[in-house]
């Protein structure tokens, strides 16, 4: 499954969470709960942006699970498919 990291604007905090690739995390309170984190002061409906994919955890079935790296320059992690 992959890693997201997210950005909440409304309180500068980097959050890295993984969900499926479908799955989408609009906002501060949803990005929380999927972190297991208090929300703390910030406005549960603050928005938050998805910076990046930190690639695969597992294996498993996923695009690009048994290709070994990518091909970016300096990837060697493997199995991130494309999510650099």
């Amino acid at each position: 499954m992959p890693m997201y990291e997210y950005r909440c604007e409304a309180n500068g905090q980097l959050v890295e969470v993984q969900h499926k690739m479908t799955e989408r995390l609009l906002t501060w309170g949803e990005l929380c709960e999927r972190a297991g984190i208090a929300t703390g002061r910030t406005d549960p409906q603050a928005p938050v942006e998805k910076l990046m994919s930190a690639g695969f955890i597992s294996g498993g079935t996923e695009a690009g699970a048994d290709s070994g790296t990518c091909g970016a320059p300096g990837c060697g992690a493997g199995v991130c498919a494309g999510g650099f």
